[in-house]
């Protein structure tokens, strides 16, 4: 069943996190992502960008992508804290591996946990998040580079981006997330649409967010029409081409 068509998503902006610094994605390359330069606030702390999406773009929920969690499994404890109890909505990616984790973002006052495929060892954990947080509390990310899943695929029955969504929805999800991070920071449109509609179309009830490459209000009209409910956005907000 297909969902009927959305005539706008919502924008969900990104803070990258990295050794404490708010810094810019550009295509995965983690070893080069430098500290941001934004036209919102002349620095790269992320307490001041987070407020920065919400007083001057009126943008109160607010993913955080924890990149020292992600590659190295120390998550910035100390800074999801500070922006949970300054009152940001968060949606946390924190490299989540364990329940334990999981339930330790929502004792720090995590709104939603980010279950990312790139640190997930195999579907068995879903059932487990989802019991622990709830489906509300938790979003799986299915993570692509390239249109590739950033997963080992003897560890899922069927690694295809359509069957790890398929896989994953089995097993209670019922937020997805759809990012190629070969398109974040390029400024080059979308990738992931034609996957996000196929998504749309085999689970209409669900709530789906992509990101990556977004350049424009155009962009976000053409996710709407492929049936996604939310976007992710960094540079087009600290560039100014997307006023928020």
């Amino acid at each position: 069943m297909t969902s009927p068509a959305r005539s706008s998503a919502e924008i969900i902006p990104v803070l990258a996190l990295m050794h404490g610094r708010v810094v810019r994605g550009i295509a995965g390359r983690r070893e080069s992502y430098q500290p941001v330069a934004s036209r919102l606030v002349d620095s790269a702390d992320p307490l001041e960008i987070a407020d920065a999406f919400v007083k001057q773009l009126g943008l109160d929920r607010i993913y955080l992508a924890d990149l020292d969690a992600i590659e190295n499994n120390q998550p910035a404890w100390n800074t999801i804290e500070q922006l949970a109890r300054a009152g940001h909505r968060l949606m946390v990616d924190a490299g989540l591996r364990d329940v334990d984790r999981a339930r330790n973002l929502v004792e720090r006052g995590v709104e939603t946990v980010v279950a990312g495929l790139e640190t997930m060892a195999g579907p068995e954990l879903i059932r487990e998040l989802v019991e622990a947080v709830g489906d509300q509390q938790l979003v799986f990310s299915l993570d692509l580079k390239q249109g590739t899943p950033m997963v080992d695929p003897e560890s899922w029955p069927d690694p295809t981006p359509t069957g790890l969504a398929d896989t994953v929805i089995n097993h209670g999800i019922v937020r997805l997330i759809v990012l190629d991070l070969a398109g974040v920071g390029t400024g080059s449109g979308p990738p992931t649409l034609a996957l996000c509609h196929e998504i749309r179309s085999r689970h209409a009830g669900i709530e789906l967010i992509t990101g990556g490459g977004i350049r424009g209000q155009d962009d976000i009209s053409d996710a709407a029409r492929a049936g996604v409910d939310a976007v992710l956005v960094a540079s087009a907000l600290h560039d100014g081409s997307l006023p928020g």
